[in-house]
């Protein structure tokens, strides 16, 4: 008798991990629908391009929002590449879990500059160079104006503007970048009553050797700028110029307001400074 009841607990036990060996290797999903959607924008506060909203709005206009659709049927790579095809979008990944939920993580693209050309054109230009739409997104940003096509944009405006910002100073100061016709460059500073004319961004055949020209020109330039800014407009004044010229190496020349016109010749301690009515 006893041996019998061994055998049979014995039986039992290998149908029991026959059994479970089976379900591991074949589980079923506990939910067979997705009963729930995670979106997940990072730097939502920092760029504001998108948030879940937003998401949920272009998932659901191509007829791919998964929230009710079986899980079978959730394409994640779709919604990925759907995603990913948004000018806003930089990274796109999308996960399910087998309780029905779907994560779907987004980052976003890094706008640097916002460019409104004299030719109506309104887009940003990315940390990479690339063009993003007009769109509903207010951060501070450098704007650009005046004479300005998207190449000259994306080859010069673009490592100009990244060296500016690059330093506390000047990514507090400068508030707009103009563009002249002959594509001189004009910034319009946060504080004084003035326009800072710069020259021209240096233009090389090499795209490499032209961002690097770049670079040093304009750190250059305003090294410049921030010694005259010490040496001179904190002593006569920051709203006594409406132009100061920096485009030449050996000095600064600084244009009066009309209601000042005695013209006079200053001396920094780090180059001349002359000053037009």
């Amino acid at each position: 008798m006893k041996k019998y009841i061994i055998t049979t607990l014995n039986i039992i036990l290998a149908g029991y991990f026959v059994f479970a060996i089976t379900a591991f290797n074949n589980p079923d999903p506990i939910v067979k629908k997705c009963v729930k959607v995670n979106i997940d924008v990072a730097d939502n506060n920092t760029n504001g391009f998108l948030d879940a909203k937003e998401i949920k709005s272009i998932l659901k206009k191509n007829g791919i929002y998964p929230l009710g659709k079986k899980l079978e049927d959730v394409s994640l790579r779709m919604i990925e590449n759907t995603l990913k095809s948004s000018p806003f979008v930089n990274t796109a990944e999308c996960s399910q879990t087998i309780d029905g939920h779907v994560q779907i993580t987004v980052t976003q693209r890094s706008p640097i500059v916002r460019v409104k050309s004299i030719d109506g054109s309104d887009y940003y230009i990315d940390e990479n160079g690339g063009i993003m739409p007009q769109s509903k997104y207010t951060s501070d940003l450098i704007i650009v104006t005046g004479h300005v096509t998207k190449t000259f944009a994306q080859n010069s405006i673009r490592p100009f503007v990244q060296t500016i910002m690059k330093d506390e100073l000047w990514r507090n100061q400068i508030v707009q970048v103009n563009v002249l016709e002959n594509h001189g460059i004009e910034v319009v500073p946060r504080v004084g009553d003035h326009i800072v004319f710069v020259g021209y961004l240096p233009a090389e055949t090499d795209a490499t050797k032209q961002v690097a020209e770049i670079i040093k020109f304009t750190q250059e330039k305003f090294d410049r700028l921030e010694k005259f800014y010490k040496h001179g407009l904190s002593v006569v004044g920051w709203n006594k110029y409406q132009r100061i010229d920096i485009q030449f190496n050996n000095q600064i020349i600084c244009k009066k307001h009309p209601a000042k016109p005695h013209p006079i010749f200053l001396e920094t301690p780090s180059e001349p400074t002359a000053e037009e009515a």
